[in-house]
């Protein structure tokens, strides 16, 4: 049987991405009306948790639900997972007993490998390296409230982390550019990212010009999780660059806001903005829901034609 994994951005084409934003688009408005759609009522999903989550725990757990499967969570600190099982082992022997799994954990290699043993599609919930599922629903958003993205200016501004990397692969392959804003010593590493070439980024030190023009300012905390001895002197490297009022006016009139949450609130973001007029935070949040059914309905079903 073939099936596909979604490990990180690039791993779809651009007509499969459309596809998954067709059906999210179907999706969210039988969600909204309240009518019922159970393409996955003998299903299951299991998700494993390395890293604590609220978004892709309750995206994912409901979203499951909500298209009629049946969602287990799985902590690494209640499993054989955290007490050596190997990863090749676990997937083995998780992967004969449900569907499809989701992995939110700290190395990117943990995914693949996992992948490499699985019977059933394995979807990376976030790790280290990558972020997939929330560029696809920020993009998702984007399209929904200015329409195509192609040919615009996404400024990304503070670490280079795995928001970033993936923005980088989405870029390429919508055909738009990421201006990105990092302090010395946190600058991006395109081969490791496996860029094909730099016609897609642009890389700024001063935070200002990379908003310059932009049609969309996104940002992320300073300090992911698992680096957390770093926080005070990531504190003082990115003192400039918290996405501010002063900083979005240098955007478009029209631009729009996100963050992937949580914020911190007067540190990589301030208030005024995260709360204000062109930020689209919420809408982003919530349209992980609805684009991660989509994309467990494509991964299990294949392309379907139900409310097309």
């Amino acid at each position: 049987m073939q099936f596909k994994h979604f490990l990180k951005f690039s791993d779809f084409s651009r007509e499969e991405y459309e596809y998954l934003f067709q059906r999210a688009r179907w999706i969210k408005r039988e969600f909204k009306q309240y009518r019922q759609y159970w393409p996955l009522s003998d299903r299951t999903l299991a998700m494993i948790f390395d890293k604590s989550s609220t978004r892709t725990r309750l995206s994912f757990e409901a979203g499951m639900h909500q298209l009629g499967g049946a969602a287990i969570y799985l902590s690494t600190r209640d499993t054989q997972l955290g007490r050596g099982e190997p990863v090749e082992d676990a997937a083995r022997v998780i992967s004969r007993m449900v569907d499809i799994v989701m992995i939110r954990t700290y190395e990117h290699d943990i995914v693949k490998r996992f992948a490499e043993n699985s019977r059933v599609p394995v979807i990376n919930g976030l790790t280290d390296k990558y972020h997939p599922c929330q560029i696809v629903s920020d993009i998702f958003t984007y399209i929904e409230y200015r329409g195509s993205i192609t040919g615009k200016i996404v400024a990304w501004i503070g670490d280079s982390n795995n928001m970033c990397n993936t923005w980088l692969q989405a870029a390429e392959i919508f055909d738009f550019k990421v201006h990105v804003a990092t302090p010395p010593g946190y600058d991006i590493d395109p081969e490791q990212i496996g860029l094909i070439n730099t016609a897609h980024y642009e890389k700024f030190l001063n935070p200002r010009k990379a908003v310059l023009d932009a049609d969309l300012v996104t940002t992320d905390v300073w300090t992911s999780m698992g680096f957390e001895e770093e926080t005070e002197q990531r504190k003082n490297d990115f003192a400039e660059f918290c996405v501010n009022s002063e900083m979005m006016s240098l955007a478009k009139k029209d631009a729009l806001f996100m963050h992937c949450l949580p914020a911190h609130r007067g540190e990589e973001v301030s208030a005024e903005v995260l709360d204000g007029p062109q930020s689209v935070v919420w809408d982003e949040a919530e349209n992980r829901l609805h684009t991660q059914k989509a994309l467990m309905e494509y991964l299990l079903l294949g392309k379907v034609t139900a409310g097309n």
